[in-house]
């Protein structure tokens, strides 16, 4: 049983006793109430108790790529955030999970070695849409597709239409689409990135690519009457239309990431490819509409993207944007860099867990995950708002000592994260997969 002052109650935080038995809560009552527990854990009093995160976008890159991350090394980074359940992408792993065999496969690694609980994509890719059934019938909780090229060969885009044949065939089964929204054309007749000039970068990647590619995620879910959902908007300029598309009753939503909400363009030094991401972090006035959007609701929540690299493909030595390789690695500091920024802006901590848990959750179909209530999974952190700390790379989780936000002083520290009622130890994993029919 956990304790305290300040526990999450929805919208609101109050004192309460929270019991867990066999991984679930099975009680919540008034601080006071006395609840017998063959374990009491009391919080400090600058400490919160909080849902676990659910972070739906996080690139493991296990197997095949596992000197880029892990699923060790990722969940623990994971836990040491807060975040108690992340969903797998489907590509940067070898072979990509565009079938059956591989979605077994890559479970093989996951197995034994997840700190926190793990779900999984599927992959939507030219020459599949057999096989997206029998990765529905398997567990996947939707299917990712790019609509220009991934970064890896292994997993090819798709055209529109192409889009729009797997969209109607998700809809039989009643599966979800998560699309990377960036039109190639636009961005072939875009300037190189190449040479160590950010804003030479940003232009390579420009809002248009953005804004046409979501447009037509947008009428290909009108046209089928699917359920989609819009990954990593950076361009502000496509809110409109969302917002649109939302009033007009498509089951569609849309997530941003911590880079796009914290970091500025007008900052990037030049050859700090530390910073390369795709779409590309971008100007001020952009980050404080994406802010809005989340504020109004037509940006439904906030996941890390994560997608990390070694070294290396960092291309650090010569600081060349059209090189490096494109990805922010993230998942430890999300709630650490979205608490920095929300109480500067006045918003309460009630709506980052909103945005990191209750929202990821319901979209992708996590019934027991995302809040603190009875018969949900006892997937909690104990939270310290008012604690502060120096991002240093090389004492984080993640494989490859390299951030964007090294030296950077967040506020908000995790410190301690539960997953199933048990505290997780950083040594013994007992992270259960998932799946859609189980979760």
């Amino acid at each position: 049983m956990v304790r305290g002052r300040q526990v999450s109650c929805g919208d609101h935080f109050s004192p309460r006793e929270v019991a867990v038995q066999d991984g679930k809560i099975v009680a919540i009552e008034p601080l006071g109430a006395n609840l017998e527990a063959s374990e009491v854990v009391d919080l400090a009093d600058d400490e919160t108790l909080i849902p676990g995160l659910v972070d739906t976008h996080v690139h493991v890159n296990e197997p095949g790529r596992t000197e880029w991350e892990g699923f060790a090394s990722a969940t623990r980074a994971a836990a040491a955030g807060g975040v108690t359940t992340i969903v797998d992408m489907p590509l940067n792993s070898v072979p990509a999970t565009v079938n059956a065999p591989a979605l077994e496969y890559k479970r093989l690694f996951a197995r034994n070695n997840a700190f926190v609980d793990v779900g999984f994509w599927g992959g939507a890719i030219p020459g599949n849409q057999k096989d997206l059934r029998s990765l529905h019938d398997d567990g996947v909780f939707g299917f990712k597709c790019f609509l220009l090229h991934s970064g890896v060969d292994e997993f090819p885009h798709l055209e529109a239409d192409e889009m729009e044949a797997d969209m109607a065939e998700v809809k039989t089964f009643d599966s979800l689409m998560i699309v990377h929204a960036e039109d190639s054309r636009t961005i072939d007749k875009a300037p190189s990135p190449n040479g160590d000039v950010y804003d030479r970068f940003l232009k390579s990647r420009p809002r248009g690519a953005e804004n046409i590619a979501i447009a037509e995620v947008i009428e290909r879910t009108r046209w089928t009457g699917a359920r989609s959902h819009i990954l990593h908007v950076s361009s502000s300029d496509a809110l409109p239309m969302i917002a649109t598309a939302k009033r007009d009753g498509l089951d569609i939503t849309v997530e941003t990431c911590p880079h796009y909400l914290t970091l500025l363009s007008e900052e990037i030094p030049d050859g700090a490819t530390a910073f390369k991401c795709c779409p590309p972090v971008r100007e001020v006035d952009n980050r404080e509409k994406l802010w809005e959007g989340l504020l109004d609701g037509t940006i439904d929540f906030i996941v890390s993207d994560h997608s990390p690299s070694t070294i290396e493909l960092k291309d650090l030595g010569n600081g060349d944007f059209g090189v490096a390789w494109g990805g922010v690695s993230s998942l430890q500091l999300g709630l650490s860099l979205i608490w920095t920024e929300a109480r500067r802006r006045g918003i309460p901590l009630g709506r980052v867990l909103d945005w990191m848990s209750r929202h990821p959750a319901e979209r992708v179909g996590l019934r027991s995950k995302g809040r603190l209530s009875l018969g949900y999974d006892a997937d909690f952190a104990i939270f310290a708002a008012d604690d502060s700390f120096v991002v240093d790379a090389a004492r984080l989780n993640h494989k490859n000592p390299i951030t964007p936000y090294q030296g950077k002083v967040l506020s908000g520290r995790v410190r301690k994260t539960y997953v199933g009622g048990k505290p997780v130890d950083f040594e013994t994993p007992t992270g259960r997969l998932l799946d859609r029919g189980t979760a």
